[in-house]
């Protein structure tokens, strides 16, 4: 009776150290495994928003430098290793990388320029062509006279750059004479006393009809014209 006493007490002593056994592997795997946790999303918080989320998950942060990104600005945070959404064993670090902002230029100075030469000068200074405006100005036609953004100052890769161009002075406007069937000599005479540009008269045989009379004419009759405007004569030979 004792007997069985006694190997019922050693029972129970070794499934105790069996369960105590069993336990602590069990726990050793766990301790080993880690405590998994779910990423939270990172991407557009500052560097200390996501501490502050990244602790309460016993996770640290690790700021692995930074970069030009025109989404967000500068200080947030661009891109997270692992990715939201990943498991993590906690105490580990999650990669960040940070915004430096839009990278800048610095906005060239353009009054005086030929406003022909603004495709190379967006190239150059890595702006983008914004408002165009003309008005007429004692400059030469095609000047720039006025610019916004003003020069020297620092904008983001990209902005747009609005201009003020000149059309030259405002010249007073004429209907074009009919001068056909008129003796050329005086009409050019006249034409140029009046400061009018007459660029070519063409001699032409025309049957019937004497020498130097005018039988065309460009800018035609009624085409409203400036003193500036090249004016062409056909004239009979």
């Amino acid at each position: 009776m004792a007997s069985n006493k006694i190997f019922h007490a050693f029972l129970y002593i070794e499934i105790f150290f069996i369960i105590l056994f069993s336990s602590a592997i069990l726990s050793f795997r766990l301790v080993l495994k880690g405590e998994m946790v779910t990423l939270p999303d990172l991407v557009g918080k500052t560097f200390e928003e996501a501490q502050v989320e990244l602790n309460k998950k016993k996770l640290s942060l690790d700021k692995k430098g930074e970069r030009f990104d025109s989404k967000w600005e500068r200080g947030k945070i661009i891109f997270q290793d692992p990715s939201a959404g990943s498991k993590l064993k906690i105490n580990k670090a999650v990669k960040v990388i940070l915004s430096s902002g839009s990278e800048r230029v610095i906005i060239p100075p353009l009054i005086g320029k030929n406003f022909q030469s603004l495709g190379d000068i967006l190239k150059e200074s890595g702006l983008t062509k914004g408002k165009i405006s003309q008005v007429h100005t004692p400059s030469s036609a095609g000047k720039i006279i006025a610019q916004t953004p003003s020069p020297s100052e620092e904008v983001s890769r990209n902005a747009p750059l609005s201009l003020l161009v000149s059309q030259g002075e405002l010249l007073e406007k004429y209907l074009m004479p009919d001068l056909i069937g008129k003796r050329a000599e005086a009409v050019v005479a006249k034409l140029r006393e009046l400061n009018f540009r007459v660029e070519d008269v063409r001699p032409s045989y025309y049957p019937g009809l004497d020498p130097g009379v005018v039988i065309k004419q460009f800018p035609p009759h009624g085409y409203v014209i400036q003193k500036n405007y090249p004016i062409t004569l056909e004239v009979s030979k």
